[in-house]
């Protein structure tokens, strides 16, 4: 699979001065970690589930969360559990498919070896589980059952511990409790491929629910978190894991709205780019507020609720040119003392040895998404992902 894979050749050719590299669930985690993208979550009660995982693969989606928490009644965990069993054994007798990552959300410990085991020859497809509630009390059971899970399948299994307990919010507990986080997840450093952020969870316990002209950084509790958990978490010295952006809980887009400009052609006159341009910022202004945001304060990939969420993550997750110029500048062999220089494009000052870890980011970016050409910005990449 690869990111942006779902278009035509020659198309990817005409947006990318380096396309997307190819990987595999058993690629490397530190490149799946940053290829994660926008994982897109989906109640494991769904009927089709099978069709639905091949649909969106066709879409785009590199990574998926098959959900028994708390997206479906407490009553429909166990006919949840049927279902997965019987959709991933139909997806792995399909003769060619290649779907995304998977991963299954459970909700007690208890649930991962049992999986594991009723999936039998099927788990081939899984990539791991995705932890609810975690701190390090509530964590460390799951971790230890994940471990026994992959000792019996054979089968490496990545943990994606969601952030979203009320002692990590609580403002006196926060610290201890995200120390604790770390000392568990450090543990198992090698099989956690990201930590996931639940700000739903954390508004629920002030009762507040952010607007859909709103990102998560205007409110003021729960970004103070996000800055906290990246300070402690996220940090780019070895030690830090990667973060993932919150969840955008509104799905207004109507590609309706916009598809006919958009299929015309990504490369039109400039009057054109300029009415797609209007016309996707009104549908979806929150949330590429938002997206760029998250990248700002050093998240990387988000989780989504809504497949049209999932294009404008890639699109905005492309590096531009110029990004790649400096990244490139800056990693120089021959830069290795430090130093200070002008960028390519003449704009900025480029200071090799604190903008080192910035740089070796972004070139990890660039391979996972690729490099925009120089005159493609983000309309060209999301009209050309637009499926037909």
């Amino acid at each position: 699979m690869r990111h942006f894979g779902h278009i035509a050749p020659e198309v990817r050719q005409r947006l990318f001065h380096q396309e997307p590299c190819a990987f595999t669930a058993d690629s490397p985690a530190r490149l799946l970690s940053a290829a994660l993208g926008a994982t897109l979550y989906s109640p494991a009660t769904r009927p089709r589930l099978a069709d639905d995982i091949v649909k969106q693969a066709g879409n785009g989606v590199v990574s998926m969360v098959l959900c028994l928490e708390d997206s479906i009644d407490d009553a429909d965990v166990g006919p949840g559990e049927e279902n997965l069993v019987r959709q991933f054994a139909e997806l792995a007798a399909r003769p060619g498919v290649e779907p995304p990552l998977l991963f299954i959300r459970v909700r007690a410990p208890g649930q991962i070896p049992d999986l594991v085991r009723r999936l039998g020859p099927a788990v081939r497809l899984l990539s791991g589980f995705v932890l609810p509630k975690f701190t390090e009390e509530r964590g460390m059971p799951f971790l230890e059952a994940l471990a026994t899970a992959e000792r019996a399948c054979g089968r490496r299994l990545f943990a994606m511990p969601v952030l979203e307990s009320p002692e990590l919010l609580y403002r006196e507990s926060r610290v201890e409790t995200l120390e604790g986080i770390f000392r568990a997840v450090d543990k198992y450093r090698d099989r956690v491929l990201a930590l996931r952020l639940g700000v739903t969870d954390f508004c629920s316990s002030y009762g507040l629910r952010r607007a859909p002209d709103m990102t998560a950084y205007d409110v003021q509790i729960v970004a103070s978190v996000i800055a906290d958990v990246v300070n402690m978490l996220g940090r780019a010295d070895g030690t830090g894991f990667t973060v993932t952006g919150p969840v955008w809980e509104y799905f207004r887009v109507s590609e309706r709205m916009f598809k006919p400009q958009l299929r015309q052609s990504p490369f039109l006159e400039v009057q054109a780019a300029e009415l797609r341009a209007k016309l996707i910022e009104h549908a979806m202004d929150g949330l590429l507020r938002e997206i760029s945001l998250d990248q700002a304060n050093g998240l990387l990939g988000k989780t989504c609720i809504h497949p049209s969420h999932v294009l404008p993550v890639h699109a905005l997750s492309v590096v531009s040119h110029e990004e790649f110029s400096d990244a490139q500048d800056i990693l120089r062999p021959e830069r290795g003392g430090g130093g200070v220089l002008r960028s390519a494009y003449t704009n900025k000052m480029n200071e090799v040895k604190p903008h080192r870890a910035w740089a070796e980011r972004t070139l990890l970016r660039a391979e996972v998404f690729g490099v925009a050409n120089e005159d493609v910005g983000f309309v060209e990449l999301l009209a050309a992902g637009i499926p037909g």
